[in-house]
């Protein structure tokens, strides 16, 4: 009879398992994105990203881009530090962790 350790065990084994494969698929996506990136002479603006972090601000008509002042490098997600705190940083902040923990480096 198998017991409940050993079925965690093995839990444990299957989850390194898929992180590494995981890790292993997304570096040939990347890879293959980048050559036809490359390919094709692609820029940021023909995908509709804007630059890194930034978010396109409007004051009297006219648009500003600001640039993210906080960045959770595990999710990739930004903050430029104006509004309500997005609940991501809320949560590390409630987790013990500091914001400046977050700040992006300039």
């Amino acid at each position: 009879m198998t017991t409940y350790a050993e079925i965690q065990k093995k839990i444990a084994e299957l989850q390194a398992q898929a992180e590494g494969l995981r890790a292993k698929e997304i570096a040939e996506v990347v890879s293959d994105i980048k050559a036809k990136i490359a390919l094709y002479g692609l820029r940021a603006e023909d995908l509709g990203f804007t630059a890194a972090g930034a978010v396109a601000v409007t004051t009297k008509g006219k648009k500003k881009e600001l640039k993210a002042k906080y960045r959770d490098d595990a999710t990739g997600e930004t903050w430029v530090g104006r509004g309500a705190r997005p609940k991501w940083l809320q949560a590390h902040i409630e987790a013990g962790r500091d914001q400046e923990e977050f700040r992006i480096q300039q």
